[in-house]
């Protein structure tokens, strides 16, 4: 029952996406038909309305085929286009709906007006009367938010497409790790994640991360996710850059939910080992370092929900793969694992998954960040008292110890990484994209 309702929303939530791209584009392309229209010489109106059609038949041709690329078939990847379409269609949405938000508040606040009026008491009239002198203020007011409105999207997302998309960081930080070896003191991982080669990631980029990521000279690389987006996107290609990684103890990996998403957990896992490196499925190595050793642990992406709608058991079968001798490291996607993780006694956990938002936007001294709704381990590191219960919150802990208490606790720690990709839009506002250089520290 509980599976039948979550397909029936995901049905119309699907609809209600495609109708609202539809709508939006609608709005836009009889607003660029009007403006071509009041062009006064004959053959440039044409000729501007002309290039509309052309404009509007690419659009539709590209959407057509992102639907038909989905469905296996062959249809190229990478191109400027696609990049370009993805630009359009996600700033063209929101500007869309902002336009709409601020002709509601117009619309209601002459609602408001008009219903306050009526209550007055009616005053003489003056025989000259200043017609719309408070009108025009209104109107222009509106206006020139409504033009903000529609303009911002366009001029910011187009700032992040060209712009911070591919302005790859290095993050370095230390992380102390509870249990861990003297001789392991100073060892570097360098960590990437949410790749996603295709259309918005071409094979030539993924290359440039792989050249920075062996500049940093680390003892362990690894890579947490979402090598792709699609089925069709070249997954074998993203994996052969990958293999160029290089670093003393290996490069090893886990799955992400595209992986999953696309049917490619198995080949992902197969082409990993035909490169020579490893990716981990609810599978552990025992590693060494100068004489220090520690258990590398790595899982696929781990739902929250089962297939019928229930909570889904965070972790199943991980606590046969903890030891207790020495430090664990998990490789895990979705950093909601991390609680359970540190229940389990996990000393440090490396995730991704969020692209650390993708854009994040100052709002009044407030940052807003669309990942805060997927979870509350957004970007960069995080820690919990080691073995404590996973359906412990982390305001309920913080509520149960006084912060000097929750300090001294032996802690279990976790870094999400911002990945390199996007998905949805091909932009990054605010969230450049991530190579992480960690440094583990004694604790």
């Amino acid at each position: 029952m509980v599976h039948g309702t979550l397909l029936f929303l995901g049905f119309w939530g699907a609809v209600a996406g495609i109708a609202l791209a539809f709508i939006a584009q609608r709005y836009w392309f009889a607003r660029a038909w009007r403006s071509a229209g009041r062009i006064s010489h004959r053959s440039w109106r044409k000729t501007a309305r002309v290039g509309l059609l052309i404009v509007l038949a690419a659009i539709t041709l590209s959407a057509l085929a992102g639907i038909v690329r989905n469905l296996r078939t062959t249809v190229s990847y990478g191109s400027w286009w696609t990049a370009f379409f993805g630009l359009w269609l996600s700033s063209s949405i929101i500007a869309y709906l902002l336009i709409k938000v601020i002709a509601g508040m117009e619309w209601t606040w002459i609602r408001l007006r008009s219903a306050r009026a009526s209550k007055a008491p009616a005053l003489p009239q003056p025989s000259v009367q200043i017609a719309g002198e408070v009108d025009h203020s209104r109107r222009n007011f509106f206006q020139a938010a409504g033009f903000l409105a529609g303009t911002i999207p366009f001029v910011s997302f187009s700032y992040g497409f060209m712009q911070e998309r591919f302005g790859f960081r290095v993050q370095e930080i230390n992380i102390p790790v509870a249990n861990l070896p003297p001789a392991l003191e100073g060892m570097r991982i360098a960590q990437l994640s949410d790749i996603h080669i295709g259309s918005y990631m071409p094979v030539a980029q993924v290359r440039r991360a792989v050249g920075m990521a062996n500049e940093l000279g680390s003892d362990l690389t690894v890579v947490t996710g979402d090598f792709l987006t699609a089925r069709p996107d070249p997954l074998e290609d993203c994996i052969k850059e990958l293999s160029h990684l290089r670093a003393p103890l290996g490069v090893w990996g886990c799955n992400g939910n595209h992986e999953i998403y696309a049917g490619a957990e198995q080949t992902a896992q197969t082409l990993f080992q035909k490169y020579g490196m490893k990716l981990l499925r609810s599978q552990n190595a025992e590693l060494n370092f100068q004489g220090g050793k520690f258990n590398l642990i790595g899982v696929d992406y781990q739902r929250q929900r089962t297939r019928n709608g229930d909570p889904a058991p965070m972790l199943a079968g991980v606590d046969a793969l903890v030891r207790r001798d020495i430090p664990n490291i998990l490789l895990s996607h979705n950093p909601n694992s991390f609680p359970r993780a540190a229940e389990l006694g996990i000393e440090l956990s490396l995730a991704g998954h969020t692209h650390g938002g993708q854009v994040r936007v100052e709002i009044l001294d407030d940052d807003w960040n669309p990942a805060r709704f997927l979870t509350p381990y957004i970007a960069g590191l995080y820690q919990r008292p080691l073995n404590f219960s996973s359906a412990l919150s982390d305001k309920h802990l913080a509520e149960l110890f006084p912060e000097s208490s929750l300090q001294s606790l032996p802690a279990s720690k976790i870094y999400v990484n911002r990945g390199l990709g996007t998905i949805g839009a091909p932009v990054r506002l605010g969230v450049p994209p991530e190579i992480t250089l960690i440094t583990l520290r004694r604790g």
